[in-house]
Order: structure tokens, then C-alpha cells, then sequence
């Protein structure tokens, strides 16, 4: 399995961190990029994962996209997350993905940059132990929560998709 999971992290190291609007702008720094955390919401819709391929931009909501895209290809089955902290100011979130096999969970990383890889677990409760300890760093560890989503619908807003995620499962860790 982790070879196959390797093989998938070269293919998306070719995907920058970022969001392309009208095929010219390129915004890679949605937390510290004031005009883009204002547009964000107005302009920003999920890509499909041929647009992401095209564009070579996408934030982490595209990515995991890509990736549960490239997973399916090889039949592999995952899981997607979506942890947010509800600080009543930004709202920030990341989404990941997660693969198991052989008793062992992984969490795929590709557009954390500071945990960009492949994390192998003993259990899924361990995992997402781990995500939400590195996500609430400075943060409210208790105004965070992880959803497990189900595959979106391409095309939807940033408001769209946030409310699909958030009508995932929630998880209790």
C-alpha cells in the first residue's frame, strides 16, 4: 500500500498550493492574503479533478479530490475528512484523506506543507488524534471538530461545500 501511496504523492507534487481565478491570478496564501480571504467565498468553486490537473492550483478541498480520484484509479478505498475550528472569525478548515490496509491507517498529505507525506497509524482514533493536535496548534482545541464527508458534487461554492462537509458524520475523538 505504501508504495502505491507514494506513487500518488509524485503524481500530485505536480499541484501547487493555491487558487487560480480567470486562469490568471494565483493566490497560494489564502490564510495571510487579505483580499483573497474576502474574494475567497464569491469566487472560489470546487475543482473537478481534470480542471486541477489543468491548472496545477488547487486548495486542500480540491486536492483531496484529486486524490480520492487517483486512489479510486487503483481501487483503493478512502476516506475524507474535514476538520474546522469554529473560532466565530475565519473559520479555518483543512481537509484530508485517509486509507487503510492491513490493520494500519494512513493519513495522505499533500497540501499541509509542514505535514506533507505519508503517516502511518495504528488506528484511525489515533490518526485523527494526531491531524487535531497539529490543526489547533494556537488554537481552541475544543472549537475544533473533524467531519467524515462523502464525495461532493464539483462546481459548488466554498458556502456549498462547507455545509456538505458539515453534513458528514461527525467524529468524537
Amino acid at each position: 500500500m505504501k508504495e502505491k501511496l507514494e506513487c500518488l504523492m509524485t503524481k500530485m507534487n505536480e499541484i501547487k498550493y493555491g487558487y487560480v481565478i480567470d486562469g490568471v491570478n494565483i493566490y497560494s496564501d489564502l490564510e495571510n492574503d487579505k483580499e483573497m480571504n474576502e474574494d475567497f467565498p464569491k469566487l472560489y468553486h470546487l475543482l473537478s479533478p481534470d480542471e486541477l490537473i489543468k491548472n496545477k492550483h488547487g486548495v486542500c478541498w480540491d486536492q483531496v479530490e484529486l486524490e480520492r480520484y487517483y486512489l479510486s484509479l487503483d481501487n483503493i478505498v478512502c476516506s475524507s475528512y474535514f476538520i474546522v475550528e469554529y473560532d466565530d472569525k475565519f473559520y479555518p478548515t483543512h481537509t484530508f484523506v485517509v486509507v487503510s490496509c492491513n490493520n494500519k491507517f494512513y493519513w495522505f498529505e499533500h497540501s499541509w506543507y509542514p505535514y506533507r507525506g505519508i503517516h502511518e497509524y495504528d488506528s484511525l482514533n489515533e490518526l485523527l488524534k494526531d491531524v487535531k493536535l497539529k490543526f489547533s496548534k494556537d488554537k481552541n482545541i475544543d472549537d475544533i471538530v473533524i467531519y467524515n464527508y462523502e464525495k461532493p458534487k464539483y462546481g459548488i461554492s466554498s458556502n456549498e461545500f462547507f455545509k456538505h462537509c458539515e453534513e458528514g458524520k461527525r467524529v468524537n475523538i
